[in-house]
């Protein structure tokens, strides 16, 4: 954590700052503004001004905001931004299955879709030792559609809390993203709401949620990563919820 995230417990207040663009996008956005500038240049005005929108679009995907953690007992929080779209009771995945990983049994997926528009930095729901990374290469569905979770390009992340809680959860690749970029390898320390990946460009994140977990988010509810309380450990009353 740098000194900028650190809260300053003495202030009753918080000012709003823009996001910082992550290096991971800087490449990205010089490209687009080189090429914004060379059609200024020939003085292609059709061409320049699209090229520029498609900069501060880049800026904006590639932004990394400052998110607070919430602290307490047994919290798991969303690891990505966007929109819950699914919450399902499946078996875990094979590659995060068995005794040293989630066990066997069916468990709670809760699936955020992230869009174009969504911050794409994606965090540890809860703090704790990454036990596994595995890569998948597959295909580029829609990550909005169900079968996405097991053909298209994901990674697996395993997380274990000092208890011995373990959480796993799932980036995927979808119909733009190309590319899944991990910050953490087996081993790393976590603390929670640490930035572990992101996705390149537009995707989706499973969380599985240990039995007698039930989410705390409904249905259309759209989470904030590093933010948004998912579930609670042992809580077991799931939260229902009303499109208005």
């Amino acid at each position: 954590m740098t000194s900028l995230e650190k809260p300053d417990l003495g202030t009753s207040t918080v000012k709003w700052r823009f996001p910082a663009v992550h290096p991971e996008g800087r490449k990205f956005a010089l490209i687009a503004a080189a090429i914004t500038v060379f059609f200024a240049w020939m003085a292609w005005e059709t061409l320049a001004w699209p090229m520029a929108g498609v900069t501060v679009w880049v800026l904006a995907f590639f932004r990394d905001p400052i998110r607070t953690f919430p602290r307490g007992a047994g919290f798991i929080v969303a690891p990505a931004d966007g929109l819950v779209t699914m919450i399902v009771t499946v078996p875990p995945p094979r590659e995060m299955a068995g005794p040293d990983g989630l066990g066997d049994a069916p468990m709670t997926r809760v699936s955020i879709f992230m869009s174009v528009f969504d911050v794409h930095i994606n965090r540890t729901p809860i703090a704790g030792t990454i036990r596994r990374v595995v890569y998948i290469s597959g295909k580029f569905l829609n990550a909005d559609l169900d079968k996405a979770s097991e053909e298209n390009e994901r990674q697996h992340i395993l997380v274990e809390a000092n208890d011995g809680t373990r959480i796993g959860f799932t980036q995927i690749a979808g119909l733009v993203a190309r590319r899944i970029v991990p910050f953490v390898k087996p081993g790393d320390m976590v603390a929670g709401g640490q930035r572990i990946g992101l996705i390149r460009f537009g995707s989706r994140v499973d969380v599985y949620l240990p039995a007698g977990t039930a989410p705390r988010i409904a249905l259309g509810q759209r989470a904030i990563a590093g933010e948004t309380i998912l579930a609670r450990l042992g809580d077991d009353e799931r939260v229902e919820g009303m499109a208005l």
